[in-house]
């Protein structure tokens, strides 16, 4: 079943990518990106103090957000 783009399954997950990169990934049953946008946003925000790794972090997370708000089914 496709799940448009807008519909309540997306926006929850963006919600929930919002607060924890991958998050939204994870409940939409794709595992492998959710561990990424985790590993790699997590990894820019725990070197905060180099200043570029954190702005990367703050856009992978930002890349999460985005990737499960516009996520389509392929079934």
């Amino acid at each position: 079943m496709s799940t448009p783009q807008g519909s309540t399954g997306n926006v929850i997950a963006a919600l929930a990518s919002f607060f924890v990169p991958g998050l939204g990934q994870l409940i939409q049953g794709r595992l492998l990106a959710a561990i990424l946008f985790f590993l790699f946003a997590g990894a820019g925000y725990f070197f905060w103090v180099l200043i570029i790794p954190a702005i990367v972090g703050g856009v992978i997370h930002l890349w999460s957000i985005i990737d499960a708000a516009l996520w389509k089914s392929r079934s």
